[in-house]
């Protein structure tokens, strides 16, 4: 399957950065994307709500459901599952993009943040998934993708903000997991994760802006999920990709179009060696 045309995307945290670029991509086959994301009335400072991607998306060729979900409340997102799936027809890939960051250490971390992070990444990608999972059954090509770090269990990755770690490492958990418990069903469960530091609100507010100037734009994340969500589901399961080598896998030698800044390095992601 070399496209997304006809098929039902459920994205969350698609309201921007790389969740939008990941359904503009599918739009662009024709894909179905249900945008789901908190951000349904303009953000003071942040671009993008789920009503202006779910027009983007339409632009672009694709059909387009915006929801208003936050993806702390397991009923809404049950809610919100049904409502894509009765809408399009059913439901062939769920893609877990929503995340909360705090690159803080355990001192600076108040229970607020850690309850925030442990929900919005490690929950909420549990919760996805197992309300997707019934309508994924019925698809002819299922895929579950998270995005999410290889799992390296090196105390570097740990130290400087423990528990983001911990919430983006059970995403990874939920992949290595579900990859195995749903591989007879037919259902592809990948995490992907960029090789460099991505242009998105999370870069800019969370690094200085050297590492802004010197991260890649969302496009190239866009385009390695885009290869994966089309590979055969019974034959592309369990992998923690990076964006990068999937790229080069599918031929991309050409990564300068990418680039924030052309004839810039580019700089290595977290979690990256």
């Amino acid at each position: 399957m070399a496209t997304l045309a006809g098929r039902t995307l459920f994205i969350t945290g698609a309201s921007r950065g790389i969740g939008r670029e990941i359904a503009l991509r599918a739009a662009r086959d024709g894909a179905n994307v249900a945008i789901a994301a908190k951000t349904a009335e303009p953000h003071p400072k942040l671009k993008g709500t789920i009503h202006t991607v779910a027009a983007e998306v339409e632009a672009a060729g694709g059909k387009a459901l915006a929801i208003a979900l936050d993806v702390r409340d397991e009923d809404a997102i049950a809610r919100a599952v049904e409502l894509a799936a009765g809408t399009f027809g059913g439901l062939d890939i769920l893609v877990n993009n929503a995340s909360a960051i705090s690159l803080t250490p355990t001192l600076q971390t108040p229970a607020r943040r850690f309850d925030l992070m442990m929900g919005v990444n490690v929950r909420a990608t549990f919760l996805c998934s197992q309300a997707a999972a019934a309508h994924l059954r019925r698809s002819p090509n299922p895929h579950i993708l998270n995005l999410a770090p290889p799992l390296d269990m090196k105390a570097k990755w740990f130290a400087p903000h423990t528990a983001y770690t911990i919430s983006k490492y059970g995403m990874s958990l939920c992949t290595l997991g579900m990859a195995e418990e749903f591989r007879a069903e037919g259902i592809a469960v990948n995490s992907l994760w960029p090789a460099t530091t991505i242009a998105t609100a999370a870069v800019e507010f969370n690094f200085p802006p050297e590492i802004l100037a010197a991260s890649r734009h969302p496009a190239i994340m866009a385009d390695a999920a885009h290869a994966i969500l089309t590979s055969a589901s019974r034959e592309t399961t369990g992998n923690f990709f990076l964006d990068e080598e999937v790229l080069r896998a599918a031929g991309v030698t050409d990564f300068a179009r990418y680039a924030v800044t052309p004839g810039m390095a580019p700089f290595k992601d977290l979690f990256v060696d």
